[in-house]
């Protein structure tokens, strides 16, 4: 059997006086309450709290870090059981699938994955050996036991892993019935929506005109007109609120914002309508409804985040098959000192808005997002994230932000899964990385131990807390 082992130290660097006061720092947060204000996890699984029905289910099916690298290298995902949509057979023996992937788990070493694997394993599950093509079948057995264990319920889980609060994200359209479900349980978790309406938005796609249908039908409104379809929009995010919002979520393409006149919205609605709407109809209004997005968060204090750059299901095989969210996503190169201008111009001197921006271009930390975050009260700059939430990722955003931004205009961490049970280990490691990196910088005396116990805690808890108004 090979032993699986956690050094206390992980992620620390080697010289003895830095790892001492990180291990400090680390100390005295690693305990705080994980505040999740950005994620995708199915509030589904927190509403009606069954057992998950085996640890392929689990870990696997539902994250896309993990089944993008398997595929990678060739391994189909109807073989690890992906649900498709066009009626491709795939995979039910969840044993077989969880062997393929103890087959291949070597090729997360060294990945971010393979860090948050590691903790899953060892740290939630209690698993006492490496995973691998021998160990599989005795690891699955393991996990089979305790998931079906009262302890291992998805609502047992969420205090275990001590979270105070867990925003979902959800569609404009979205009934929030698991939401309610979950407020009508008498169970005190808080589990909250986040209104994302970026499909109401593109007026090009051949989806469209349904999204407005369903929107249409959830706010009672029908929209026969642009001021409709913002009065619809209003109405939702009124509802999102009721139901425990705190924050609205954008992925445009891009972080383009301009302000159109009524007339010349109404003239893009309708051709939307009309089923005519160019790409560049598109692109228009989704900048115009970013501005009325900043609008809306003054008026109703929804936080406002924004993540543009992302090449959508950049794979047509795997998107015509599987549908969106398979881990096909491709950050592209992005410009936000031009393209925010309109925004921040007229929205950005209000302190009653909060505009998080996040980016998959990490280029773009040190020359534009934090020279930004550093200077417009109501912008801050998300952490790093999606292809960045890792080891060297986390310690660049630091570099190459902290200079220009400083500390409190960063809103702490976020961890963008759906693998619920991946939420502590990604905290954990955001928090580790933290330390680390004010502890180089005691060593080095730029700032003094007493500050960076203040700011570790800050980065731990305070700012995302302060962030999303919870």
């Amino acid at each position: 059997m090979e032993e699986l082992k956690l050094n206390p130290y992980r992620f620390f660097d080697s010289d003895n006086e830095i790892r001492k006061i990180a291990m400090e720092l680390y100390s005295s947060v690693k305990d705080l309450p994980i505040v999740c204000p950005h994620g995708h996890v199915d509030p589904s699984y927190l509403a009606e709290n069954k057992s998950y029905p085996d640890p392929a289910e689990l870990i696997l099916i539902p994250d896309h870090y993990i089944f993008r690298m398997l595929y990678s290298q060739g391994i189909k995902l109807e073989s690890l059981g992906i649900p498709a949509i066009d009626g491709t057979p795939v995979e039910k023996d969840h044993r077989k699938i969880w062997q393929t992937f103890a087959d291949n788990y070597y090729l997360f070493i060294g990945t971010p994955t393979g860090v948050w694997l590691s903790y899953e394993f060892s740290e939630v599950f209690g698993i006492k050996e490496r995973l691998n093509s021998e160990s599989a079948q005795r690891i699955y057995d393991q996990l089979q036991q305790k998931i079906q264990s009262p302890e291992f319920k998805p609502r047992a889980l969420y205090e275990r892993f001590n979270i105070e609060v867990l925003n979902t994200t959800d569609g404009a359209s979205d009934s929030l019935n698991y939401h309610k479900q979950i407020r009508e349980s008498g169970w005190q978790g808080k589990v909250v929506p986040c209104f994302r309406p970026d499909t109401v938005f593109k007026v090009s796609t051949p989806q469209w005109r349904d999204e407005i249908k369903l929107l249409e039908k959830a706010s009672g409104i029908s929209i026969t007109n642009y001021r409709k379809l913002i009065e619809a929009q209003e109405n939702r995010r009124a509802f999102f609120k009721e139901m425990g919002a705190v924050s609205t979520d954008h992925g445009a393409d891009d972080a383009y914002t301009h302000e159109l006149s009524d007339r010349e919205a109404e003239a893009i609605f309708q051709r939307a309508i009309q089923g005519k709407a160019s790409k560049e109809d598109e692109a228009q209004f989704v900048a115009h409804m970013l501005m009325e997005m900043a609008r809306m968060s003054i008026e109703d204090g929804l936080v406002m985040q924004l993540h543009p750059g992302s090449f959508r299901n950049h794979n047509n095989f795997i998107f015509n098959r599987f549908g969106a969210d398979k881990g096909c996503d491709i950050p592209v190169r992005m410009e936000y000192t031009r393209n925010l201008h309109a925004l921040l111009n007229k929205y950005g001197n209000d302190a009653r808005l909060t505009l998080i921006v996040f980016t998959l271009d990490e280029n773009t930390y040190s020359g534009e997002l934090a020279p930004l975050a550093g200077h417009y009260p109501a912008m801050k700059l998300g952490p790093a994230w999606w292809f960045h939430d890792s080891i060297e990722g986390m310690i660049r955003y630091r570099e190459r932000v902290t200079e220009t931004a400083g500390f409190f205009n960063t809103v702490g961490f976020n961890d963008d899964t759906r693998a619920f049970a991946s939420i502590p280990a990604r905290h954990d490691l955001s928090r580790r990385v933290d330390s680390n990196f004010l502890a180089r910088q005691v060593s080095r005396h730029i700032i003094d131990l007493s500050d960076a116990r203040v700011i570790s805690k800050a980065l731990a808890y305070d700012l995302v807390k302060k962030a999303y108004r919870l």
